[in-house]
C-alpha cells in the first residue's frame, strides 16, 4: 500500500519543492500532507496515518528535533521513519536528530535524485537476497 508522506518546513515555497521533487521520484506515494511547523504535524499525525515523515530542523514553534522526540515517544508513530531535511552545516543538530532515531537525512539545496536516493531503502521494501 503506498504511504501518506507528511512534509514539515516552515517556508511554503520549500513544501512545495519536495511536493514536486517527491512526484518526480516516480516512488509509490499516495498523498503529501504538510505542516509548515512540528506542532502542526502531530495535529495531522493525530487524525492522519502517516507513512514518512519529511521535516526540517529549523522551524518556529516546534523545530524538527523536538518533532522527532516526540513522534519517537509515542508507540503508535515510534516505527514512522523520518527524514530530516536541513541547511544546518554542523553535524550537531544532525548528530542529535540521528540519535533519536532519524531515518537520515538531506542537505538544502537538493537534488530529485537525492531525495530518491535516501527514500529508495525506506519507502521500497527491501528485495529478499
Amino acid at each position: 500500500m503506498e504511504p501518506d508522506v507528511l512534509v514539515v518546513d516552515d517556508s511554503a515555497a520549500i513544501r512545495k519543492i519536495l511536493q514536486r521533487v517527491l512526484h518526480q521520484t516516480g516512488m509509490g506515494i499516495h498523498h503529501i500532507l504538510e505542516a509548515g511547523n512540528g506542532q502542526e504535524a502531530l495535529e495531522i499525525m493525530n487524525k492522519q496515518k502517516i507513512g514518512l515523515v519529511l521535516t526540517d530542523i529549523n522551524m518556529p514553534k516546534m523545530d524538527g528535533i523536538q518533532l522527532l522526540a516526540a513522534l519517537k515517544a509515542e508507540p503508535a508513530w515510534r516505527d514512522i521513519p523520518v527524514v530530516m531535511i536541513t541547511t544546518e552545516g554542523g553535524e550537531t543538530k544532525v548528530g542529535e536528530a540521528v540519535r533519536l532515531g532519524a531515518a537520515g537525512y538531506v542537505r538544502k539545496p537538493f537534488t530529485a535524485d537525492q531525495i530518491k536516493e535516501k527514500l529508495v531503502g525506506i519507502l521500497e521494501p527491501a528485495l529478499p537476497l
